[in-house]
């Protein structure tokens, strides 16, 4: 049986500039641990989304919905053989991420739209899937990619991570492709900046946010890059 990862956290994001993620970033690594997966620029993060017949997930965050939901694969690496199918529930600040690891030949079946694959996984997060994406049609959306720069804390759970070089592709939903199909998504300096912890933000880091200059807003990757695609077409 599959083992899958729960996590529950509040999130915030903000846009900021590239200048000012440098020097918080600067900042944090004389008091946050960083990520061991970081390299100079971080590391790739890149996800499949899916959505319903009728775009229900996507409208739902148009509109604003406190209670909504993204459905994902997520791989780091397109030469990565394990894969994370992710569920991410949203109510208001708090995010619940539910998250099987999954196998490359499995993540392909999903992206060619046969879910049975699901019923062959012996977890009920997947057979909730399964009833889900075959009643509601689902279909793979977009892919997403940016570079992400990571600190972390045992304490409150706490993650701060900045995101930047977004790129999106709905020609292809190769997961494990080349890259020549993605479109750039925002303005190239953007920066978004999240901030994820549990109970109550450490005092040096809510000093930090106050002392940045930020945009605090209902901020999705995911909407983002369908959003800026249809708008240009």
């Amino acid at each position: 049986m599959k083992q899958m990862l729960d996590v529950t956290r509040r999130e915030i994001k903000y846009r900021i500039s590239l200048e000012t993620a440098l020097l918080a970033q600067q900042y944090l690594s004389q008091i946050l641990p960083q990520d061991s997966h970081n390299g100079i620029d971080g590391y790739l993060v890149r996800s499949l989304y899916f959505d319903s017949l009728y775009h229900d997930d996507l409208e739902e965050k148009l509109e604003g919905i406190e209670e909504r939901q993204k459905i994902r694969l997520r791989i780091y690496s397109p030469q990565d053989q394990l894969v994370k199918l992710e569920v991410k529930e949203k109510n208001g600040d708090w995010q619940q991420k539910r998250s099987l690891t999954i196998t490359k030949k499995e993540a392909i079946r999903l992206i060619a739209c046969d879910y049975t694959v699901l019923q062959e996984i012996n977890h009920s997060l997947a057979q909730n899937l399964y009833y889900k994406m075959t009643t509601e049609l689902y279909r793979p959306q977009v892919i997403v990619q940016y570079n992400r720069y990571a600190f972390m804390m045992d304490v409150n759970d706490t993650r701060v991570t900045f995101d930047q070089k977004l790129v999106a592709s709905e020609s292809s939903f190769d997961l494990f492709g080349e890259s020549d199909t993605f479109y750039p998504v925002g303005f190239p300096d953007d920066v978004t900046l999240e901030i994820k912890y549990n109970h109550f933000l450490l005092s040096h880091i809510r000093e930090l946010l106050d002392s940045i200059d930020k945009s605090s807003q209902s901020y999705s990757k995911y909407v983002m890059s369908r959003f800026i695609s249809h708008t240009t077409e």
